[in-house]
């Protein structure tokens, strides 16, 4: 069970940090966000470390369908009623840099960039589609509305973004963190101001970005209440149709399509960690009943953080805590909110405004409907009778058959069945 892009490419390794250091700027986590960050940072001549706890890529990088769109859903239309206009426009620019910013970095690297369209489509609101799209045209962005896709699915249509792209993102990161100052198997246990303290040493840095997925600081930023996790499967299938574009439903438990060389990789069976849901078994019917001559080659999950509003979380991780930086909440959609959290960041850290700063700011209000929904499920699961208990908050923990872990609901911690950690927010495995 491991995704595609992992019998692709033979990472760099990097050695564990043994000792003190002082550096500029820290950044925790080596997942793609981390890892680009480090990159702006060190093009523009700041100096950085980067600490992951385990290897690089190796916690939800490795995990992505990735697709590199702007297009994130319907969510434009949505934005505009949340935030604004001129705010929704930005994100959507702010998401078109980050594709151009691939673009550029794509020219000189084997990874399989290619240019493709992407598509939202829908199984029975049509309306929805049309909103979208006239929306994206006020913004100026040149959307089309299809009557028809290239799917095993009746639908009433799609949206249509061109100039999107898809890649390997493995062998994208395998090229540019040639040179990055990375210390693998090093994890930070504890922060003491701006000082990291790992297992091996001390870090005395003057910033500190943390770019751990879940946020693991829980007195700062309230993250515990702002997210929830969300996960999601993935079968690569042979011998099956190929689709041409990126595809997407519009509703929150439809299915995914993209192709990878002679591969079709399909997405679906979502639902919030700890939660039931349909998972491979979603996956594995919908093959057999559409793509019935098809083989299935590989299989995995992901995990995502959910935001109340959709919009990632970028910027300083409190009010109160002005030389520390947080990129999370990536709402499914990674690979164009990285280049994003890195190219905010690096301009935060140089002192160069942003046009972005205030779209991502993760200060701003909390009081959205998912708050509540957050708050309730948190509460359930404190009050809920369980021997097993998870170490980040003490919510009980779920027995999830399909891949056999214990998963918390609260704010989707997972665990092995031997107690290991696998996902955080937690910190470490369960007492035994």
């Amino acid at each position: 069970m491991y995704p595609v892009w992992s019998d692709n490419t033979d990472l760099p390794r990097f050695e564990q940090l043994k000792g003190d250091l002082k550096t500029d700027v820290l950044i925790i986590g080596g997942g793609l966000a981390g890892i680009l960050c480090a990159y702006e940072l060190k093009n523009r001549g700041v100096d950085y470390a980067l600490c992951e706890a385990g290897e690089i890529t190796c916690g939800i990088t490795k995990n992505t369908t990735a697709k590199l769109t702007s297009q994130h859903g319907l969510i434009y239309n949505k934005l505009v009623k949340q935030f604004g206009f001129e705010r929704a426009k930005l994100y959507l620019q702010a998401n078109e840099d980050a594709l151009s910013r691939y673009r550029q970095l794509c020219v000189n690297i084997d990874c399989n960039f290619e240019k493709q369209a992407s598509f939202v489509y829908s199984l029975d609101d049509r309306r929805k589609l049309e909103k979208e799209l006239d929306t994206l045209s006020k913004m100026g962005f040149p959307a089309e509305l299809c009557d028809s896709v290239p799917l095993p699915l009746k639908t009433v249509g799609a949206v249509r973004f061109p100039n999107q792209a898809q890649f390997d993102p493995l062998r994208f990161v395998s090229s540019i963190v040639k040179g990055l100052n990375i210390y693998e198997h090093t994890k930070i246990r504890e922060l003491i101001g701006t000082d990291a303290v790992s297992e091996n040493g001390r870090i005395k840095a003057e910033k500190i970005i943390v770019a751990t997925h879940f946020p693991f600081i829980n007195k700062h930023g309230s993250y515990f209440l702002k997210m929830y996790q969300s996960r999601s499967y993935v079968i690569a299938l042979g011998n099956a149709q190929s689709v041409e574009g990126m595809y997407v439903d519009e509703a929150d438990k439809g299915m995914s399509f993209r192709n990878y060389k002679d591969l079709l990789l399909l997405g679906g069976g979502g639902h919030r960690t700890g939660k039931a849901g349909g998972g491979w078994t979603e996956l594995e019917s919908f093959a057999k009943r559409n793509y019935p001559e098809a083989q299935e080659k590989y299989r995995w999950a992901t995990q995502d953080c959910m935001t109340l509003d959709s919009v990632p979380y970028i910027g300083r991780y409190s009010k109160r805590t002005p030389t520390m930086y947080v990129a999370t909440g990536f709402n499914k959609w990674g690979m164009t909110s990285s280049m994003v959290s890195a190219m905010l960041l690096a301009d935060m850290i140089t002192g160069k405004d942003n046009p972005y700063a205030e779209v991502f700011s993760p200060s701003r209000t909390i009081l959205r409907p998912q708050l509540a929904v957050n708050a309730a499920e948190a509460t359930l699961n404190l009050l809920t009778p369980s021997k097993k208990r998870c170490p980040h908050l003490g919510c009980a923990l779920k027995w999830n058959k399909q891949e056999r872990s214990w998963d918390c609901p609260c704010h989707g911690s997972r665990f092995e069945e031997s107690g290991k950690l696998i996902d955080n927010p937690a910190a470490g495995d369960l007492p035994s």
